[in-house]
C-alpha cells in the first residue's frame, strides 16, 4: 500500500473510488499540475497504471519536498530523526520559525523534513504562507500525530519512479501533452460565498482570472486530443463555464472552510471531455 506522505486540505483520498472509474483504460503521460497530497497519482502507481508522469506545483516548498523525497529519500529520513520536537505547541512554533527561516537553496533536506513535522502536526494539514511567503498555519492540537516512517518515505520514493516533479505554473507543466496522455486537473477550489477562501497556497494565491486560464488550458488540451479530468467547486459559474464538457456533480466531505454551510458534505464537479474512455467531439457533449 502506497499512501501519501503529507496530509492535504481538499486531498482526494475520500474520492479515489469516484475519480478512478473516470480513469481512461489507456493513455499514454500522465500529467498532474496540482499536485499537493497525490493521492490519485499513488493510486494509479498502486495499479501499475502508470507508465511515465510529469508532475508538478507552483508551492516552492512542495517541489523541493517532492524532489527530496524522489532523490534523497535516505538524507530525509536522517533529518527526521534528528528532530528534537514533539507533540508540544511550544515545539511547533520552534519548528515553524525555523522552518521559515531555512533556504531551501542552503538546506533542500533539513527544510523538507520540517515541513513534514509541520504538516503532521499542522491545523487540518493546511498550507498557507501571508503575503510575505512565510507559512502562518497554526498548531493542530492532535492526541497522537504520527510522522511517517522510514520504509513509508522508502516505498514513496521507489513510486516516483519514472516520474518528474517541476515546480511550474499549470500551463507550462501541460504543455507537453499529446493526444492519448491524461491531465488531471485539481486547482484551488473557486470559492463557493465571498467569505470561503482559502488559496493562499502560494503568496500569489490562486484568483478568479486563474479559473478562466485553466479552463482556456483545458480547451486546448481538448483540441489535442488530451483526456482531462477537472476537480472543482459546484458553482453557477462553473457549471456555464463548462458547459461543453461532460459535468457530473458528486457529495464530498469538507472539513475545512470559515462558513458552517461550507463544511460537511458538500457538492463538488467532477469534470471531463471524454465519456466512456472516448474523447467527445469538440463543443458537444
Amino acid at each position: 500500500m502506497i499512501k501519501p506522505l503529507l496530509k492535504w486540505a481538499g486531498g482526494k483520498r475520500q474520492l479515489i473510488p469516484h475519480l478512478m472509474s473516470l480513469i481512461p483504460e489507456s493513455f499514454g503521460t500522465y500529467f498532474e499540475p496540482f499536485f499537493g497530497g497525490g493521492a490519485l497519482y499513488f493510486e494509479l502507481r498502486r495499479r501499475g497504471l502508470l507508465k511515465r508522469a510529469v508532475l508538478s506545483d507552483t508551492n516552492n516548498d512542495l517541489s523541493n519536498f517532492y524532489n527530496v523525497v524522489m532523490k534523497k529519500p535516505l538524507e530525509l529520513c536522517d533529518a527526521l530523526k534528528s528532530l528534537s520536537y514533539g507533540n508540544v505547541k511550544e515545539h511547533y512554533y520552534q519548528a515553524r520559525e525555523l522552518f521559515n527561516n531555512t533556504r531551501i537553496a542552503e538546506e533542500p533536506v533539513m527544510k523538507s523534513a520540517l515541513l513534514l513535522y509541520l504538516n503532521r502536526h499542522c491545523f487540518n494539514g493546511l498550507f498557507r504562507v501571508n503575503s510575505e511567503g512565510r507559512f502562518n498555519v497554526p498548531f493542530g492540537n492532535y492526541n497522537n500525530p504520527r510522522i511517517p516512517d522510514s520504509d513509508q518515505i522508502l516505498s514513496v520514493s521507489e513510486a516516483f519512479k519514472d516520474a518528474v516533479f517541476k515546480n511550474e505554473d499549470f500551463e507550462s507543466a501541460v504543455s507537453d501533452a499529446v493526444e492519448g496522455d491524461l491531465v488531471y486537473f485539481d486547482p484551488p477550489y473557486m470559492p463557493v460565498s465571498r467569505t470561503s477562501r482559502f488559496t493562499d497556497y502560494t503568496s500569489n494565491g490562486f484568483r478568479g482570472e486563474d479559473q478562466i486560464r485553466l479552463h482556456k488550458v483545458a480547451k486546448e488540451l481538448w483540441d489535442r486530443g488530451v483526456y482531462v479530468i477537472i476537480s472543482n467547486s459546484s458553482t453557477d459559474f462553473l457549471k456555464e463555464q463548462y458547459k461543453d464538457f461532460n459535468c457530473r456533480e458528486i457529495m464530498a466531505n469538507r472539513a475545512i472552510n470559515s462558513m458552517a454551510e461550507g463544511r460537511g458534505t458538500v457538492p463538488e464537479l467532477n469534470i471531463t471531455n471524454f465519456n466512456d474512455n472516448s474523447i467527445l467531439p469538440l463543443n458537444s457533449k
